[in-house]
């Protein structure tokens, strides 16, 4: 009888062995799509000496999307950490490689020890998880900026610079997240989006999107384009170096003969605005309002050289 009952035992405690073992594995079963779920590498290939092009899945948009690294002299797998420098494209850019092919990019940072990012933000994306489409941002904050740590030993060193549309996310980004970018850089941005909503919305439809979709209605959602105004949001930048550089829209030195004015003229009293505000809430912003110039490549990569020892101290570069 006593054998009996200790085998009869023994057969309750393994019966219930196994029902916390499937009650784990099941557990480890359902955790495994979490974990798979972030943002991957699917395709690289080799850009010349420095660039390494990235295809990366990314949840927050859907699909895959490609972005552009530049690494440092000296950087071997394992090695860091590295400061950064993100670099983001304006609007309605054919891709994200204009900072490389038109913007001198490779060539200005060849002797910098950093490693140089350059993200795809779409055509109109402007650097913001849309109310009803795309999450831009969450994908460089929380997906992109993770995975250039590990792939490639990035360090917290963060510098993030943009042209037009990408001066809105580079100062965007910079204030809605603290602590993130030690420095930040706008050329020819759209650092007031309350100057001009109208003219926002149709080139975010002359792009084949709702402008609806992306901050929401002018009045009703006026808090959401709030939350994406640099102007409004430069009082939480006081402890980021900032750089701001803008033309008036006349013909400058470096447009070629014959060329005549555009818009920059308006962005200008956007970047005197966002100036003003952050200056007064005691942010360390250095200014080159150089007059004559066009909302043009040759301006923008003037710019990128100038703002660069700034952005370069400000990480440790």
């Amino acid at each position: 009888m006593r054998v009996r009952w200790w085998w009869a035992a023994l057969a309750g405690v393994l019966a219930v062995v196994v029902v916390i073992v499937a009650v784990v594995v099941s557990r480890g079963r359902t955790a495994a799509p979490e974990q798979a779920a972030g943002a991957r590498i699917v395709a690289r290939e080799e850009a010349g000496e420095r660039g390494r092009d990235l295809t990366v899945r990314s949840p927050a948009l859907g699909r895959t999307t490609p972005v552009r690294v530049l690494l440092p002299k000296g950087w071997t797998p394992g090695s860091g950490p590295w400061p950064v420098l993100y670099l983001l494209h304006g609007c309605c850019s054919p891709n994200h490689l204009v900072w490389d092919e038109q913007g001198g990019a490779e060539r200005l940072t060849a002797g910098m020890p950093a490693i140089v990012v350059v993200p795809e933000g779409g055509p109109v994306g402007f650097y913001s998880d849309w109310l009803r489409g795309p999450k831009w941002e969450t994908y460089h904050i929380k997906e992109l900026i993770p995975l250039v740590e590990a792939e490639f030993g990035a360090g917290p060193e963060r510098a993030v610079a943009g042209l037009s549309m990408g001066g809105l996310g580079a100062m965007g980004y910079a204030a809605r997240h603290p602590g993130m970018f030690r420095a930040a850089a706008s050329f020819s941005g759209v650092l007031d989006t309350t100057g001009d909503r109208s003219g926002l919305r149709q080139l975010v439809s002359r792009n084949g999107e709702n402008p609806d979709d992306l901050w929401g209605d002018l009045d009703r959602d006026r808090h959401v384009w709030e939350a994406h105004n640099p102007t409004a949001l430069a009082g939480r930048l006081k402890d980021v170096r900032l750089y701001v550089s803008c033309g008036n829209g006349q013909p400058g030195p470096l447009d070629p003969p014959g060329a005549g004015a555009d818009y920059e003229g308006a962005l200008l009293g956007q970047a005197v605005t966002f100036t003003e505000r952050a200056r007064a809430a005691g942010a360390r912003i250095t200014t080159d309002f150089y007059g004559n110039g066009t909302h043009t490549f040759p301006y923008w990569q003037r710019a990128l050289e100038q703002a660069l020892p700034m952005l370069r101290e400000a990480i440790g570069a």
